[in-house]
């Protein structure tokens, strides 16, 4: 028998290493060194070998060196997801043979959103793998995403799910056992939930240890590509906000997309992290109800208000993520430091740039905010990463320490530089007919946006503005 074999593998990126090492080399880690034990050094080269050898024959021929003109540069083809925002997010659908990795925190409603979009998939067989459910935890959740209404009878829960032949549920948590059932249903989608419950016999470690967690998602991942049939993780956020397990599971991914939002809240964002067939930047809004998640086709409804006239420390700010322009916004407050060091908070902004904003407010425009605490938050429980909010997060900080609100109809967009310049932002059509759309009567951008503006008859007052100065002289006169 062969003896056990001690290794060591960095937590965060998944070095390994023979040795205990304090710092670790790849990722400058401290201390995330953990040991494991493989229990069958033979058993598992051999289950490596066989991988391989189904990963290097495809169709009965293996892998050769081609030219780049003889590689078909055609779109690879996609599965319909019939749902308008994660087939954005997505990059147009889902990819044959990808491996997606969805994350988010625990009562989110991963299992939800993933579970109400397989039950609309009628034309693909899907097997649903739960390593953390029953399978009468998932009839019954699946019972309520279709809106019935069930009387307690077999018949009715008959009723219920009938014309649903295509979904298999599978309540399992070994990986051989898995691609058994696999070969024997033959489906055109599987989805594991989750990667951290899963376990494979050739590593001799708990399910959801480092060790367990990238053979598993490494061998889902040769079936992918060897079989063409697209597989979805869903996984686990630990307490620092990130993907728990190793960080190569990243790296062996093809998309990564992360569903967030407060559950204090009943919006949810879907946002692409990683992607190999689309763009990163897109996200979807989804809002969360008793009978499911609901898609929101126009975000701007979520994060205005309806009435916030007369208000002081609102600002609207017209704000692009990916392609889809929205109106967010933007509330603050400032009051007088009761203790002697002044706070700092900010939720769904970056902290350290509204220290940057309150440094220029306070150095160019010449408003004392030494002495003051400041609050800032994006209405909705939305995380915005656009530049253009600089604008509104520094009208809305000067409207709250003036306690005087800014007009309504008044929204805005630019970019502060640290000289007090509004520097020029992208997209800024998109932008203004947004504004335009949802019946904003001013709008205030940079000066140097208007060079390659296309004249066009807007119904909105345009301000174009070349200094912060300029932008709060037009706010507060």
């Amino acid at each position: 028998m062969a003896k056990d074999k001690i290794a060591y593998v960095c937590s965060n990126c998944g070095q390994e290493s023979a040795k205990w090492i304090g710092k670790c080399p790849s990722c400058g880690q401290w201390n995330t060194f953990k040991e494991i034990r493989i229990s069958n050094d033979t058993g598992q080269m051999a289950a490596r070998s066989a991988a391989s050898n189904v990963r290097n024959a495809r169709n009965g021929e293996k892998n050769k060196p081609m030219r780049l003109h003889e590689i078909s540069s055609k779109d690879v083809p996609r599965i319909d997801m019939h749902d308008e925002e994660l087939n954005r997010v997505l990059g147009g659908g889902l990819v044959q043979g990808s491996i997606v990795l969805l994350g988010g925190e625990p009562g989110i409603g991963k299992s939800t959103l993933t579970l109400q979009t397989i039950l609309n998939l009628t034309d693909k067989k899907v097997l649903y793998v739960s390593g953390e459910e029953s399978a009468q935890q998932l009839k019954m959740r699946a019972e309520r995403l279709l809106d019935v209404e069930d009387d307690g009878s077999d018949d009715t829960a008959q009723r219920s799910v009938q014309g649903i032949d295509n979904l298999l549920i599978l309540t399992e948590t070994s990986l051989e056992a898995i691609f058994n059932h696999i070969k024997e249903v033959q489906p055109e989608i599987v989805i594991i939930d989750s990667i951290q419950t899963i376990s494979t016999e050739d590593v001799d470690s708990s399910p959801g240890s480092i060790t367990q967690v990238r053979e598993c998602a490494a061998a889902l991942l040769r079936f992918a590509k060897a079989s063409g049939v697209p597989v979805i993780l869903i996984g686990h956020i630990n307490k620092e906000g990130t993907l728990a397990g190793p960080k190569i599971l990243e790296h062996i991914v093809d998309t990564v997309i992360q569903f967030e939002g407060d559950q204090h809240y009943m919006y949810r964002i879907l946002r692409s992290m990683k992607n190999r067939f689309g763009s990163t930047s897109e996200l979807g809004i989804y809002e969360m109800r008793k009978n499911g998640l609901r898609q929101v086709n126009n975000p701007s409804e979520l994060l205005l208000t309806q009435d916030h006239e007369g208000l002081s420390g609102i600002a609207i700010s017209s704000a692009i993520e990916g392609v889809r322009p929205f109106l967010v916004e933007t509330q603050a407050l400032v009051s007088t430091a009761a203790y002697g060091t002044p706070q700092r908070t900010a939720t769904g902004f970056d902290q350290r740039r509204l220290n940057m904003l309150l440094a220029v407010l306070e150095k160019r425009v010449g408003f004392k905010l030494a002495q003051k605490d400041v609050f800032l938050n994006i209405a909705g429980g939305l995380r915005v990463t656009d530049l253009a909010m600089d604008l509104s997060v520094i009208a809305a900080v000067l409207s709250s320490n003036v306690d005087t609100p800014i007009e309504g109809g008044w929204c805005m967009a630019g970019e502060v530089g640290l000289s007090g310049e509004v520097r020029p932002i992208s997209r800024i059509e998109q932008r203004i007919a947004e504004a335009e759309k949802l019946g904003f009567t001013d709008i205030i951008f940079p000066k140097y946006n208007m060079q390659g503006m296309a004249h066009h008859n807007y119904n909105i007052r345009l301000h174009p503005v070349r200094k912060v100065e300029e932008a709060l002289r037009l706010l507060f006169g």
